[in-house]
């Protein structure tokens, strides 16, 4: 056992004992330890010991860790798939939001093309996503996704014996060490596509310090690795998972159990729809395999739903007479019930329509806030919805008022006289 898992055994041992005896046991952490490494060695012997290991050039091990991080202000509990390399310890991860199929291809994927090149060998658990039976001689049944996926890259996949994933421990110890020093206060960040570009580049800053059992740095021995490395496919391979679903009457369907509800169209109701699903995205596709919109993928087991607007108000824009009895209605927002009633019959066709327009321009909500100002302001013409959205969404300054100073004079009110132009029209004969 390494360090690492010896102090999870330890803890765990000490904790049960801690719930069990409360306060009449009063041992602390290092007693139990103590007591612990010596029961350890009287039952195990020199069985309990572990032989050095030599670790190959160009071979990797593949592992996930649990990851929370902060994007755009929402907390998710995530993943993050870490890929290390025992001969120099040098390691890159990258964060998901969950740990399935997707996520391990897209995040090797990813790792391959920053590093240029493919390990000769990756060492991974017994996880569903790529094994689907363990037999008795020790072989494996994968899925036919993995088996495509390591055909296309060309390497080589080697397994842990089941229940012993410390046969991998330099990951392990590198899911820990990435966790301690690049995860941890909480990330917070904008796009994780973005975030995990920075975390390749941290990763190789990380490897300029000296190695921990030889003399020269991380970077230096992975030199070696690098040169075993094979060479990247001329193409790279489509990992996305593809599935067909059945829309219900308001053109939306169904994952995960029907918790992540997500929509298409009016037009594709009560039909068949293919989906493309990344790691991220969820996108319905058309009969000619052309996005009609795409959703950023739910992950957790409990309800969840993404409404993609266009499609809806642009139908809706065509029919607007037909508004009301349509149940897409019932489910817009309730200011956009109070301001359609204010339109005029001629016109909710052309205000629908531009409120399509802003939701392509900037998104459904920020066209809900510009119609909650058009209440405000009580105008309903396009030209103002226009004008407003640009003023709340445009990159327009707000400039102070013009302070004057005091020696500017004020200027008294004027008073228009028109019986002076009536006067003056009478002269003319009319003409002035």
């Amino acid at each position: 056992m390494n360090r690492e898992v010896i102090f999870t055994y330890t803890l765990r041992v000490y904790n049960r004992l801690v719930e069990k005896y409360g306060d009449v046991f009063d041992c602390s952490y290092r007693t139990v330890a103590g007591y612990f490494s010596k029961r350890k060695k009287e039952i195990y012997g020199n069985e309990a010991g572990s032989l050095p290991l030599e670790h190959i050039h160009g071979e990797a091990q593949a592992d996930f860790g649990d990851a929370d991080y902060y994007e755009n202000g929402k907390l998710y509990n995530g993943k993050y798939l870490n890929l290390s390399f025992p001969y120099s310890n040098k390691g890159y991860f990258q964060v998901f939001k969950g740990e399935n199929q997707e996520c391990l291809f897209e995040g090797l994927i990813s790792m391959f093309e920053y590093i240029g090149g493919v390990p000769t060998r990756i060492w991974f658990d017994n996880a569903s996503t790529i094994v689907t039976k363990i037999l008795k001689n020790g072989e494996r049944n994968l899925t036919d996704a993995f088996l495509r996926f390591m055909t296309h890259y060309r390497f080589e996949a080697a397994f842990c014996n089941a229940n012993s994933g410390h046969e991998k421990g330099n990951v392990e110890g590198k899911v820990g060490y990435h966790r301690r020093n690049m995860l941890v206060p909480v990330p917070r960040f904008k796009n994780l596509i973005l975030f995990n570009e920075e975390l390749l580049q941290k990763c190789d800053k990380d490897a300029q310090r000296e190695h921990y059992r030889k003399d020269a740095t991380i970077e230096e021995l992975y030199a070696n690795d690098k040169a075993e490395l094979l060479s990247l496919p001329k193409t790279k391979l489509d990992v996305s998972k593809y599935i067909t679903v059945k829309t219900n009457d308001y053109g939306r369907f169904y994952l995960k159990n029907g918790l992540h509800e997500y929509s298409v169209s009016p037009k594709y109701s009560k039909t068949s729809v293919l989906l493309k699903i990344t790691a991220n995205e969820v996108i319905p596709m058309d009969e000619s395999y052309r996005e009609i919109v795409r959703h950023e993928r739910f992950y957790g087991r409990y309800k969840q739903q993404s409404m993609k607007w266009l499609p809806y108000l642009t139908q809706l824009s065509r029919r607007p007479g037909a508004l009301k009895y349509t149940g897409i209605y019932q489910m817009l927002p309730e200011s956009m019930h109070n301001y359609l009633e204010k339109c005029d019959k001629s016109s909710k066709g052309k205000v629908l329509q531009m409120i399509s327009t802003l939701t392509e321009m900037n998104g459904f909500e920020c066209a809900i806030k510009t119609v909650d100002n058009a209440l405000k302001h009580e105008v309903t013409d396009t030209d103002s919805l226009l004008n407003l959205h640009r003023r709340i969404h445009g990159n327009y300054v707000e400039l102070p008022p013009i302070q004057l100073s005091d020696n500017i004079p004020e200027l008294s009110c004027v008073i228009s006289d028109f019986k002076v132009y009536d006067r003056k029209l009478e002269k003319s004969g009319g003409r002035i």
